[in-house]
């Protein structure tokens, strides 16, 4: 490709130095024309003021030793013209460089002249081709009495342009040699850039790059220097949500501001952030290029999380099923001792204390919480807080008909702010948890509230922000998921997720979901619980 470039440019180099001659050429010549008429011209009108010349015409004949003649040759020898000729009104000469024709008629048209005009031209005479011009010759009245026509050859004329002509080619030439070495530095470069690959092989890189591009499974967006879009393949318009019109625009702009777009720009540093896009869990990653812009690769890991989720609800139901093995465990083993010591009486009252708490625990939560899966959540969630030594209570002010419109996501936000609240007090004193879900109208309001260190009033809103954590990261995946997702959801149906101090200390999250239920039917039921329904208490204090 080198060579094929370098013969281009010299080609394109010569052909505008050919032009460019020619184009300098041909105005040169018309110039060369011009300056010669107008002299011939001077020249003439230099003769035609001399004060005797028209009285000599007057006053004497034609005649090769005339005055007119001798007049004539004093200003054609001066002025290196190459006929200097006076005529009569006539148009009869009376002065020519070859005496033979004095007394003849001028072989070009004199009317002009004679008329009082005076004319510049390029014509062919008796001595050939020439450049002209032509006064008339007035006498002391005024009057033309005839005129003078003064004539330069026109191979003086060609003389000069042909001289001119070696120094043009010469300017050509060097611009040529320069245009040729610029060439060269030129494809040096390009064959440097291009690593020598042919126009076929690089129109074939970029078929590849396009296939490669659109075929792969992670989105590819590519930057300018100045933070503009300026390539998208076809899974980074699914993954951001975004089309063709964003190609060009600010990531700002393409995006809007949010954790995304400054994972693109390079604001966040790091390898494998976590990011999220709408409903959308993306891991990004970015990488500099040599001409200051970037390119960030996305992969959609919400499938992922997903399976994290599940694995993690399997795991607090594997929790949950060891701490009921483990509290049945020592309730059988106390039910046995009673038995040997012969307590029968009490060893009954002991069973039926338990088996009722455990009725009185799952009873108080379906009377104040309708919907079953919220309900089998939060009765799972007992077990393991009891387990962790957090009592989990559900507030008197708790009323929840079941008729929640998208049960599923109101238990991805219960399960994780519970979550969040169980390992925010694990480990210290007098811990609990509370939870408070009620209706208002269409309204879902949430609120979980703790007895740890709660939320510094400066890092409120970062903790909604993807990958912020203040927990070690779990082996199976990151953590700095949960939050950001409660507030999408909110934010999806209207609503919001904010979180305050809790009275007593520790922190409070409060959810509002607009439009959280459906219209209650023709038999709706009453939403008001069992009259002196008090808080289902569970962990330390039912293991007491």
């Amino acid at each position: 490709m080198f060579s094929q470039v370098l013969l281009m440019q010299v080609a394109v180099a010569a052909g505008v130095a050919v032009l460019a001659t020619g184009l300098f050429l041909a105005p040169l010549s018309d110039q060369l024309d011009d300056q010669a008429m107008r002299r011939a011209l001077a020249i003439a009108q230099t003769a035609a003021a001399q004060p005797r010349l028209a009285e000599e015409l007057t006053a004497t004949g034609p005649s090769a030793d005339g005055p007119v003649q001798a007049a004539a040759e004093r200003v054609r020898r001066a002025s290196g013209a190459e006929y200097v000729v006076v005529m009569d009104g006539r148009g009869v000469r009376w002065s020519h460089t070859n005496p033979a024709e004095i007394g003849r008629r001028v072989s070009t048209d004199p009317r002009q002249a004679l008329a009082g005009r005076e004319v510049m031209q390029i014509d062919d005479g008796t001595l050939g081709r020439s450049a002209r011009g032509k006064v008339p010759l007035r006498d002391a009245d005024g009057s033309v009495v005839g005129a003078v026509s003064v004539g330069i050859a026109y191979d003086s004329v060609r003389a000069r342009l042909v001289h001119a002509i070696p120094g043009l080619l010469a300017y050509a030439g060097g611009a040529l040699a320069v245009g040729a070495l610029a060439a060269y530095l030129i494809s040096r470069r390009l064959h440097r850039q291009t690593r020598d690959l042919a126009f076929s092989d690089i129109a074939g890189l970029l078929a590849e790059r396009e296939a490669v591009l659109h075929g792969i499974r992670e989105g590819v967006v590519a930057l300018d220097r100045e933070g503009r879009i300026r390539l998208l393949n076809d899974e980074a318009r699914r993954l951001l949500g975004i089309g063709d019109e964003a190609v060009g625009q600010p990531l700002d702009a393409a995006l809007g501001t949010g954790r995304t777009a400054d994972v693109l720009a390079g604001t966040v540093g790091g390898t494998d952030l976590l990011t999220v896009r709408g409903q959308r869990v993306l891991v990004a990653n970015r990488m500099p290029t040599e001409d200051g812009g970037a390119v960030a690769t996305l992969r959609d890991r919400t499938e992922l999380e997903q399976l994290g989720r599940e694995l993690d609800s399997t795991r607090g139901l594997i929790d949950a099923l060891r701490a009921q093995d483990h509290e049945h465990a020592n309730r059988m083993h106390t039910l046995l001792g009673l038995l040997e010591l012969e307590m029968f009486d009490e060893a009954t009252e002991f069973v039926g204390e338990v088996v009722g708490d455990h009725r009185a625990t799952a009873e108080q939560v379906t009377e104040k919480i309708h919907d079953p899966l919220l309900a089998a959540l939060l009765v799972g969630k007992a077990t393991v807080a009891a387990e962790r030594g957090v009592a989990l209570a559900v507030s008197d002010g708790t009323l929840l008909p079941d008729r929640l419109v998208d049960a599923r996501g109101l238990v991805t936000v219960v399960g994780n702010l519970v979550d969040n609240a169980l390992d925010a007090v694990a480990g210290t004193a007098h811990a609990r948890v509370e939870v408070e879900l009620r209706a208002e109208g269409r309204t879902a309001v949430l609120r979980v509230r703790d007895t740890g260190p709660g939320v510094p009033a400066g890092q409120r809103e970062v903790v909604f922000t993807d990958g912020w954590s203040t927990k070690e990261p779990s082996a199976h995946r990151p953590r700095g998921i949960g939050l950001p997702l409660v507030r999408r959801l909110a934010e999806r149906q209207g609503g919001s997720a904010r979180v305050t101090d809790a009275r007593g200390g520790g922190a409070q999250f409060t959810v509002v979901l607009p439009e959280a239920l459906a219209e209650p039917g023709p038999a709706a039921e009453p939403e008001h619980g069992p009259t002196g329904a008090g808080a289902v208490t569970t962990g330390e204090e039912e293991s007491r």
